[in-house]
């Protein structure tokens, strides 16, 4: 047990380099929401959710973090700061990190019938601040979802989104974005959020322009052909 706190205490450590000491991460509302949240999903698991909204309904108020009972959290799940909001049905991996003011939502089901209506997060997900993702989705692993995006599809393995809605953008891999990058974006001042997009736009031209190109073709030999026929045509006559 002790072993085990230890090492959860260290993997924030790792993540955030603001404590002295281990112990000092104890204080943190995110550790104390987690740990309230395992008791309330107990309860929840136990069928008593009474009890299980009243231990979350004191977390909330300690905290500013509402993680609804039913939510499954795996190891070393970190929230840097508060307000945040977990859903019921929300699924979260190992080594998660969410920062203030990032939600998982759910939605609402037009049949009535409740569900799986919140995201499933994969191991080692960066949610960065202001960032919702909503509904029954899949972000997979590695993921990095950027300041205030807005998600509502699936998220492949590995990307990096950002906007609204959120949409996959070029992130140059380095040896410093390949393990943990604080609130999920390189903050180099070679990195550069504006030249990332222009060099994603750049990349539709060209995918367009070798389109546009393709299509040309293929008028001019239907054009051709069309004109062989006709002439072909004429001679019979």
């Amino acid at each position: 047990m002790f072993d085990e706190l230890t090492r959860y205490l260290d993997s924030i450590v790792t993540r955030d380099p603001s404590p002295r000491s281990r112990w000092e991460v104890l204080l943190y509302p995110g550790v104390l929401a987690l740990g309230l949240h395992k008791a309330a999903h107990w309860l929840f698991e136990a069928q008593l959710f009474f009890a299980a909204r009243l231990v979350n309904t004191i977390s909330r108020f300690l905290t500013a973090i509402d993680i609804h009972p039913g939510a499954k959290i795996g190891r070393n799940f970190f929230i840097d700061h508060g307000f945040v909001v977990i859903g019921e049905t929300a699924e979260i991996g190992d080594n998660v990190t969410m920062y203030q003011g990032s939600t998982l939502g759910g939605t609402n089901p037009t049949n009535g019938m409740a569900g799986k209506r919140h995201p499933t997060i994969g191991d080692d997900v960066i949610v960065s601040l202001g960032a919702a993702i909503l509904g029954p989705i899949e972000v997979g692993r590695g993921a990095r979802i950027g300041a205030n995006a807005v998600v509502t599809k699936d998220v492949p393995e590995g990307a990096t989104m950002v906007g609204i809605p959120a949409k996959a953008t070029l992130v140059e891999v380095k040896p410093e974005t390949q393990h943990f990058v604080p609130y999920g974006t390189p903050c180099s001042e070679r990195f550069d959020p504006a030249t990332q997009k222009l060099e994603l736009l750049q990349c539709e031209m060209e995918t367009m322009q070798k389109r546009l190109a393709q299509l040309l073709e293929e008028r001019g030999a239907l054009a051709a052909k069309a004109a062989v026929k006709k002439r072909g045509g004429a001679k019979r006559a």
